[in-house]
């Protein structure tokens, strides 16, 4: 008895030190599992949050994207910091939606050359692509006659997707604010998914995985807005400037007009004087500012009326990057609109 108590004895002096070692072994080999893995992921950019969300939801569980316009900052304004060109120096894979909407990206992807692949998202097969609009209370654009060559649904302007730029890319052709229709994100969507797997396909499971599952999603949320507009569609109001065309188009909502042409051009007192008398003419409805730019001017706009005002944010900028962004950004919107509207 006491032979065989002093063996148990020994044995379990044995085993504890190796149980309470184990960890000790386990943990810095996990991390280092983790961290080769980490770096042999390819250095990721994008250019916007909504881009940068549908590129993270479907490289999740392989790397984190990164991103250029962060914060409040918005495309239609940016300037490159000195941090976001070594970014750009240093990847392997670049997506952003084109020389429309990010034209501080044009030169500096441009001199980049052949170092990276490069996704300019709005030649995506598939993507519907609306001209800018004109007349009524929304303001002519001042890019010649170039937006006459916009294409209607579905076409693409004789590029292909994928990586690369064409010079002669017709810049004023359509509305870029593409991403305002999940249909569009779809497209994006598997043109992401194509450059991801091509750059690494070490991870193609995990990223086609994820894309289908990022599909699904979009499929849902777009059933999701069409019924949370329903019950306001029908009622016309004015945006800051016209981003909505895309949703508008989508779901059937009526936008009357907006207040500039573009976030970056102030307008002037006789166009705002228009609106103005828009707003009246339309009676009870809603006015429509965003988190980054001038909000007196809807103050203005607003003033002697029976319309109300609200916040729509078409480039997320209150929000925090990340894949789940771009459904925030899509239930922000519908929920904005339904509730002014409403009350309207």
């Amino acid at each position: 008895m006491k032979r065989t108590l002093g063996t148990a004895l020994k044995i379990l002096a044995f085993k504890i030190p190796l149980a309470l070692a184990l960890p000790a072994l386990v943990v810095p080999a996990l991390l280092f599992a983790v961290t080769v893995r980490a770096a042999d992921a390819p250095v990721v950019v994008t250019s916007i949050k909504p881009i940068h969300s549908l590129v993270a939801a479907i490289m999740q569980g392989v790397a984190e994207p990164e991103l250029i316009v962060d914060g409040a900052a918005s495309p239609h304004t940016y300037s490159l910091k000195p941090s976001n060109a070594r970014a750009l120096q240093e990847a392997k894979v670049i997506f952003w939606t084109g020389p429309g909407l990010e034209a501080f990206l044009e030169k500096p992807l441009q001199a980049l050359g052949s170092k990276a692949s490069i996704a300019e998202l709005d030649h995506a097969p598939g993507l519907v692509k609306l001209p800018f609009r004109e007349g009524g209370a929304f303001e002519p654009h001042e890019d010649g006659d170039e937006h006459h060559g916009a294409s209607a649904e579905g076409e693409d302007h004789d590029h292909a997707a994928g990586t690369g730029h064409d010079d002669d890319h017709d810049h004023g052709a359509f509305d870029t604010h593409l991403w305002l229709d999940p249909m569009n994100a779809k497209a994006m969507a598997a043109v992401i998914t194509t450059t991801l797997v091509a750059a690494d396909p070490a991870n193609a499971l995990t990223y086609q995985a994820n894309a289908k599952a990022l599909d699904d999603k979009l499929t849902a949320l777009d059933k999701e807005i069409a019924a949370t507009v329903a019950p306001v569609k029908d009622k016309p109001f004015i945006v800051f400037h016209d981003a909505y065309q895309y949703f508008e188009h989508r779901y059937g909502i009526r936008v009357a007009g907006s207040i500039t042409v573009s976030p970056e051009t102030i307008p002037g007192a006789e166009r705002v004087s228009e609106i103005h008398r828009k707003v009246g003419e339309l009676g009870a409805t809603c006015v429509f500012a965003e988190p980054q730019f001038e909000p007196r001017l809807v103050n203005v706009v607003i003033e002697g009326t029976n319309a109300r005002s609200g916040v729509l944010d078409p480039e997320a900028a209150t929000l925090k990057a990340g894949p789940d962004l771009y459904f925030t950004l899509m239930r922000g919107i519908a929920e904005s609109m339904k509730d002014c509207l409403s009350s309207a």
